[in-house]
């Protein structure tokens, strides 16, 4: 190795310094020199002694340079996993979290392995939810909504690259479906008094699957009739939420009619999900259960 030249190892270290330096995980270094090399991690390990080619280094000091300003590492790689699959991401289309992965693992909960079940995923963005609804019920039908062309043209990508039909439709909350028996969404659910303090990362997603008025809940809030127009008798909607507002709408949602209501929290034990079903008889029928609708889970 050339005595002035860099190993792969002393280059990762160097990373790890700097983005440690900005408050950011010292493994995104292995992403970003592996993607720089075109390693993959098994790849970059088996190399790390050996000497960093020059184009190469460069590469990876421009992509460094890039995150710590506060570009989103998902962004640089152009990529990223979501229950199991590899997704590609774009500017100005919301970037698939970890908690929605937890979303998708409640939702299919209630939806049957066996059954041919209909299945809409509500602001889709990636296409991430409904993607991973179809691979894990392939004889689900599942449709996907949003009002940002650019999304649906990215998820439409994404499902053709994992060879998955999902069908993508342009239009707000449920495109005038009916006889679902599963709606998942992962609204936008922040306040708009979060944008001044937001990390600069989220600068670069669609602010509108971001903030959603004063409280966060003005999506939310409104998806509720359109989901209970759009489900069968019986069916079920499954909401991510911001941890403040998640037992709000336990309590909206409860008050118009909704069964079962309950919240659920995540791995980090923030209330984070809700899940309630649509009444698969009126109301009136029953109104012993109203006792049951406001116990959540976990709690």
């Amino acid at each position: 190795m050339d005595p002035t030249s860099r190993s792969y190892l002393e280059l990762l270290r160097a990373f790890q310094r700097q983005l440690e330096t900005a408050q950011k995980p010292a493994a995104e270094s292995r992403w970003i020199v592996g993607h720089a090399a075109g390693l993959d991690d098994e790849q970059l390990a088996a190399r790390l002694m050996q000497a960093v080619p020059p184009d190469v280094e460069e590469a990876a000091w421009a992509m460094l340079n890039l995150r710590l300003s506060g570009y989103p590492l998902q962004l640089l790689l152009g990529e990223t996993e979501f229950y199991g699959l590899r997704l590609r991401v774009e500017r100005g289309v919301l970037i698939p979290r970890p908690e929605t992965e937890g979303l998708v693992e409640h939702a299919l909960a209630d939806l049957s392995v066996e059954a041919e079940t209909r299945v809409l995923d509500v602001g889709t963005g990636s296409g991430a939810i409904a993607l991973a609804i179809k691979t894990i019920r392939p004889k689900a039908t599942v449709w996907a909504t949003d009002i940002n062309p650019k999304a649906l043209e990215l998820a439409r990508r994404n499902a053709l690259n994992l060879g998955l039909e999902v069908t993508f439709l342009e239009a707000p909350f449920t495109a005038d479906l009916s006889e679902l028996d599963l709606i998942v969404s992962n609204p936008p659910y922040l306040p708009d008094s979060y944008r001044p303090e937001a990390p600069p990362e989220l600068a670069y997603e669609d602010p509108s699957a971001l903030y959603a008025g004063p409280e966060g809940l003005n999506v939310a809030r409104e998806l509720l009739p359109h989901a209970w127009k759009a489900l069968k008798p019986g069916g079920w909607l499954w909401l991510e939420l911001a941890p403040e507002n998640a037992y709000t709408l336990l309590g909206e949602a409860s008050a118009q009619g909704w069964r079962g209501a309950r919240v659920l929290r995540d791995l980090a034990q923030q209330p984070r999900y809700l899940a309630c079903q649509k009444p698969s008889h009126s109301p009136v029928e029953s109104e012993d259960e109203d006792a049951d609708l406001l116990i959540p889970d976990n709690e």
